[in-house]
């Protein structure tokens, strides 16, 4: 036995759109949005760019990683990279590896002013993947430096998809 009871548009409006879905017959299923990642609730100014940065190696198309950058950008890791400019950066570790990253998890994300520190999961193309710690300084909206820190010895893209 279904029951009906008659309500005003001021108490629906006031108990939201659930009691309106079951005034209107039953449980109906509304859209709930979902947050981009740069609309997440909490989410830092830092933590947006920091996952755009990431998100951006998804797409084999430099330009809009090259807009998170500073000019004066600076990488350095263990594999020899001391403080390599943008266009350096471009061409040794972008271009030799954007072939084989199929996309990073990051697993932890932790921003205190224009710093950031990054453990991510980075799963290759050919089913294989790479742990990683990344230490990112932002400078305004940009990224300025990022310092590397491998999970392994050869914990690089290319490398772990030739293993």
């Amino acid at each position: 036995m279904t029951r009906t009871m008659p309500m005003s548009r001021r108490y629906l409006l006031a108990a939201g759109a659930g009691s309106l879905a079951l005034a209107c017959g039953g449980a109906v299923p509304l859209p709930v949005p979902v947050p981009s990642a740069a609309a997440a609730p909490g989410m830092t100014r830092q933590e947006e760019i920091v996952r755009r940065w990431y998100a951006g190696w998804q797409q084999p198309d430099w330009g809009p990683l090259d807009a998170l950058l500073t000019d004066d950008f600076a990488f350095s890791s263990a594999a020899g990279d001391d403080h390599i400019s943008k266009s350096r950066f471009k061409k040794q570790c972008w271009e030799t590896q954007i072939a084989f990253i199929g996309q990073f998890e990051l697993e932890s994300v932790l921003t205190k002013g224009d710093e950031a520190f990054v453990k991510y999961l980075c799963h290759t193309k050919n089913g294989k993947s790479l742990r990683n710690v990344e230490h990112l300084t932002l400078r305004g909206d940009k990224i300025a430096s990022i310092e590397c820190y491998f999970g392994a010895e050869s914990s690089f893209p290319s490398a772990v998809s030739k293993e």
